[in-house]
Formats: C-alpha cells, sequence, structure tokens
C-alpha cells in the first residue's frame, strides 16, 4: 500500500485507528503471492528507564501484554493481555482513543499547543471522571489504546514480529527505543520468509536484508 502524508502527521480522525481500519475494509485488501516475511525473536530484549519497561521474548505467536498505572479511579491499574491476529485488532484494540487529563490539554490550549484536540478525539479526563459526553467504548480503553500506540510504534521495523512484548507504564520513546535495540542486536533474532541474500538458505537474519523504518543513530 502506498500512503501519501501532505500535511505534518497523519490525520487524528476520531482519536483511534477505527476510522483507517472501515477505509481499508471499504476498498478491499487483494492477496499477494509473495511470502510475508516475519521477524522472529529468539532471545529476550528489554529497556527500562526507572519504573518503566518494555522487553520482548522468544514466543511461537505475536503476542502484547501491556500494564499501566495512574492514579486516577477511572484508570488505576490495567493490564491488557493481546494475541495479535487482524480480527483481534478490529475488534479489541483499533476502537480505543488517545486519552489526556483535563489540566494537561488547559495548559496546552494556553500556550497555544495541542489546538487539533477535542472531544471529538480525545478522551479528556477530569478529576473523577470523564468529560466526554459519549463516555468510554471499552471500561479499560486506556490501556487497549496504548497497546494500539505500541502496534504502531513496532511498525517501525518495517516487518511484523514474532515474540511476546511486556510493557509496564511504558509510551512511545520506550517502544521506539526497544524498535532500535532490536534492530541493533540481530544476533538475537532471525528472518522469516525473506529473500535469499545470495548467501544460501539459512534463516539466520544476516543473511537476508529488510528495510527497517526507523534510521538508527550512531551512538
Amino acid at each position: 500500500v502506498f500512503i501519501d502524508v501532505s500535511a505534518s502527521e497523519v490525520p487524528v480522525m476520531d482519536g483511534s485507528a477505527a476510522p483507517f481500519v472501515r477505509l481499508i475494509q471499504s476498498v478491499g485488501i487483494v492477496p499477494q503471492e509473495r511470502k510475508q516475511p516475519f521477524l522472529k525473536i529468539m532471545a529476550p530484549i528489554e529497556v527500562t528507564e526507572g519504573s518503566k519497561r518494555v522487553r520482548i521474548e522468544p514466543s511461537s505467536t505475536p503476542r502484547i501484554t501491556y500494564s499501566i498505572h495512574y492514579e486516577h479511579p477511572l484508570i488505576r491499574t490495567q493490564t491488557y493481555a493481546y494475541d495479535c491476529s487482524v480480527s483481534a485488532f478490529e475488534n479489541e484494540i483499533a476502537e480505543a482513543r488517545t486519552f489526556g487529563f483535563l489540566y494537561e490539554v488547559q495548559a496546552l490550549w494556553a500556550r497555544g499547543l495541542g489546538k487539533g484536540g477535542t472531544l471529538d478525539n480525545t478522551i479528556v479526563l477530569s478529576d473523577d471522571g470523564v468529560v466526554n459526553e459519549s463516555g468510554l467504548r471499552f471500561d479499560d480503553e486506556f490501556v487497549r489504546h496504548k497497546v494500539l500506540d505500541l502496534i504502531g510504534d513496532f511498525s517501525l521495523l518495517g516487518v511484523p514480529f514474532i515474540g511476546h512484548i511486556v510493557a509496564d507504564r511504558s509510551g512511545h520513546a520506550l517502544h521506539t527505543r526497544l524498535v532500535q535495540q532490536i534492530l541493533t542486536q540481530p544476533e538475537k533474532w532471525m528472518l522469516l520468509n525473506a529473500e535469499p541474500s545470495g548467501e544460501g538458505k539459512r534463516s539466520a537474519a544476516h543473511t537476508h536484508h529488510f528495510q527497517p523504518a526507523v534510521a538508527l543513530q550512531a551512538s
């Protein structure tokens, strides 16, 4: 698929991935003859920052277990275990919207920032509830959106993964750091269904080529 973005960022739509899912479904998906490559994790890789951590470890299928912790009566501690599949994404994850706290939104608006953020595309939390009249789509919509964030960040690999991601109090920055750590440690994964680079049929990662979507910075 070719996507042409003519602005500085992708449209926020309703704060979830659901409108994009519906648009893709409306035009249809055509199967291809080519095999889909997968990056299979063979050894654990983890990044941490204080109490925040995200880790990927070997698994026979792609899975995500995400935990969040907020001192808010509607959130507190939420954990979601997601077994990656097209149907699960459509039914469990895509509809989950981004969220923020009223005091944060007001601070952004006061600085002339976040002007695109409205109750139409963001769940806004007051001290004890939800400002949006429509309420929540799921009781645990907050952690489901975090799973959606992680799925988007892991698209930077440029290829789907097979492994189990365990995230606790994580976020975009830590997700991206884990992607970078994966790409710099090819001895801990192998690329399946990839085109050989001319060095034989071995499945080890270094005998294949793929194009990651994240640019690694030299340390």
